[in-house]
């Protein structure tokens, strides 16, 4: 099939094979209603006739302890084997009672077909299997529409269709276009209701891309294509990213908190000095329970990394992310964090205590 021809040079095809729609050879019986006519018989009269010589027909029923047979009847295999022995040998009954052979009332001959009929949704179907390497579904499916679109010519009421993996991936793009936006709706809003507050929560969701990189990369140098297994793993590292960034929000709100109770017991404002000192107390006091997380985790994913077997592919594929993620995760928690925090609680605060003098001298004067 031309389909078949243009899918080879596609890039990434490892092989296409069209089935063939000839290879099968079919006995045909057309019949001859002016013959018929002659004889007084119908159309009806001549099929029950080939239905029941070639066919068989049940007129009994054997019973054999507990087993029942149906006993059929119908011509022995040498008067049926051929066309002519079915044209010459197979007698129609007329109804003047006269014998006659098929081969007066039909053309019997036999004509080349499909080795099987296949249908779909009531139409016939040819299908052109197609394997390919090294590419991700989408990108290959994309180009090979392309080349057929460009270079094969359909007739009327012709149409292609792409299934197999690529609708199943068409299928889960669906669905994870809205799993994805639900998934992170439910995590601004838990975020939210734990906070209380605006600021934190889009801090942690602003977040939560540096810690995707790190699965990229890995996903990259692993060779793996996108695929549902690896959204899967995205999904699931974003939610351990929007963890780890809550308990590190929490050390920093608390080291934040003993500064400015440090700064109302001295009698001055908090300074961006100030702000500074909490972030690296905070941070500091963190990077113990990040590392025993990402210890934990990496734990429990690196033996898939390296397993083998059935359905070790699928497994891999969801813990590449989360693995290169806890990397890039564990930097994000340590330095991106405080940074950012840095920048949302800094905002209009002096630098430092000498900074608010001019101020305080000018309202002395």
């Amino acid at each position: 099939m031309p389909q078949a021809q243009q899918l080879d040079d596609a890039p990434g095809t490892t092989s296409a094979f069209a089935e063939r729609v000839e290879g099968g050879y079919y006995l045909e019986i057309e019949p001859d209603r002016a013959a018929l006519a002659r004889y007084g018989l119908t159309v009806g009269d001549l099929q029950e006739t080939i239905a029941t010589a070639l066919g068989g027909e049940p007129v009994t029923t054997t019973v054999e302890g507990r087993a029942r047979y149906t006993v059929n009847v119908r011509y022995p295999r040498g008067l049926r084997s051929d066309p002519q022995g079915i044209a010459a040998q197979v007698l129609v009954q007329s109804m003047q009672g006269a014998a006659i052979p098929l081969g007066q009332l039909a053309a019997v001959q036999l004509r080349r077909g499909p080795p099987t009929i296949r249908t779909e949704n009531a139409q016939l179907v040819n299908y052109v299997y197609v394997d390919m390497h090294g590419r991700d579904i989408g990108g290959y499916v994309a180009d090979a529409q392309r080349a057929v679109a460009g270079q094969v010519r359909m007739p009327p009421g012709y149409h292609v269709e792409w299934s197999g993996q690529f609708e199943y991936m068409q299928r889960a793009k669906a669905k994870l276009a809205i799993v994805v936006p639900v998934t992170l709706l439910i995590i601004f809003v838990l975020l939210y209701l734990n906070f209380g507050r605006l600021t934190e929560t889009i801090i942690v969701m602003l977040s939560v891309p540096f810690a995707l990189v790190g699965g990229v990369w890995l996903m990259f140098m692993m060779q793996f294509n996108m695929s549902v297994a690896v959204a899967v793993g995205f999904i699931a590292l974003a939610g351990v990213a929007a963890e780890t960034g809550v308990i590190m929000l929490i050390y920093l709100d608390h080291a934040l908190a003993e500064v400015r109770e440090r700064c109302r017991a001295e009698g001055r404002r908090l300074t961006q000095e100030d702000l500074r000192h909490a972030i690296m107390e905070g941070a500091v006091e963190r990077v113990r329970p990040k590392m025993m997380t990402v210890t934990a985790i990496m734990a429990g994913l690196l033996p898939i990394l390296w397993s083998t077997g059935t359905g070790s592919e699928l497994m891999q594929r969801i813990a590449v992310p989360m693995v290169g993620g806890m990397v890039s995760s564990t930097v994000l928690t340590l330095l991106v964090i405080p940074a950012i925090y840095g920048l949302v609680k800094g905002w209009r605060l002096p630098r430092t205590e000498a900074a608010q003098e001019p101020e305080s001298f000018a309202m002395a004067e």
